[in-house]
């Protein structure tokens, strides 16, 4: 009988052991990787630019330069607004500023008063024949010639302001990519009303992707831009870990959920990435 007992006393701390022994295998205090297992972080990927385009100026569209997902570079026309006003008005700057009728005859005559001027001044100081007063009135339209070859020099300078304010103008008709990418969006079409304001272009660059996550604090510790880390895709297309690196680790924590975004870029040269899907930041030595 007292055998027994002591065989039941046995097993009963034996069990207690299995216990702690489990629960500490859960906590991570036995196994010695337990303390250097890989976190998994799901972000979501996007591309290296995302613009979406309006026109600086309302107008009728008169002519499309590209179509839906044509890939584009940069400056090139996208779309072009009717610049039929433009171009007279500008045919009309330029045609002031090539006027310079007035302004060779001032200074022709301005050219002929210096000379009346100079001869006068020698026949009053010298001999006498020329009065005083037609002295003075000679000066005093000399002067008068002369500040209006300055009006017209400063009108010029003004009329040539006045064509390159046209020519943008005219140049401001034309929607070009500020980037190079694919036109992924074109809600425009010949003859229609673009305003300033309304997204009638999106325009995307993928060359490049960007990984969004928010990580927990203790992992954005162990970042800093510059960073290699993996990435997991959840694409089918793109098997197998891609290689990344960090360009951003946010300085402050998000009040609500009270984690860290981090960016990172993914190259993307050969286009197999498709911004938009779903992928794992993953990192090793975060419990």
């Amino acid at each position: 009988m007292k055998h027994s007992m002591n065989l039941m006393t046995e097993k009963r701390s034996s069990y207690r052991a299995l216990q702690r022994f489990a629960l500490a295998v859960l906590c991570g205090a036995i196994l010695p990787g337990a303390s250097s297992r890989a976190a998994e972080f799901v972000g979501i990927v996007y591309p290296k630019h995302d613009h979406m385009l309006s026109v600086h100026m309302a107008g009728v569209v008169d002519r499309l330069h590209v179509k839906l997902g044509q890939r584009v570079k940069a400056g090139q026309p996208i779309f072009s607004q009717d610049v039929r006003l433009q171009q007279t008005e500008q045919q009309r700057r330029l045609v002031i500023l090539n006027d310079i009728a007035e302004q060779r005859a001032t200074e022709q005559r301005r050219a002929i008063l210096e000379d009346l001027v100079t001869d006068a001044t020698f026949l009053y100081e010298t001999a006498g024949t020329v009065s005083r007063e037609e002295l003075l009135k000679l000066r005093m339209e000399l002067e008068a010639t002369s500040g209006r070859s300055g009006q017209l020099q400063a009108a010029k300078k003004r009329e040539q302001t006045e064509l390159e304010i046209a020519e943008r103008e005219y140049e401001m008709r034309v929607l070009r990519a500020p980037i190079s990418g694919v036109v992924t969006m074109l809600k425009v079409r010949q003859g229609e009303w673009a305003a300033p304001g309304d997204a009638l272009v999106r325009l995307v660059d993928d060359t490049d992707c960007e990984l969004r996550v928010n990580i927990s604090q203790t992992a954005a510790r162990k970042l800093s831009a510059g960073a290699p880390v993996t990435v997991h895709l959840e694409d089918a297309a793109v098997p197998g870990p891609q290689a990344g690196r960090v360009i951003f680790v946010a300085p402050v924590i998000d009040a609500a959920s009270a984690l860290v975004e981090v960016r990172v870029k993914i190259p993307n040269r050969e286009r197999r990435i498709r911004p938009g899907v779903k992928a794992r930041l993953v990192m090793d030595g975060v419990s």
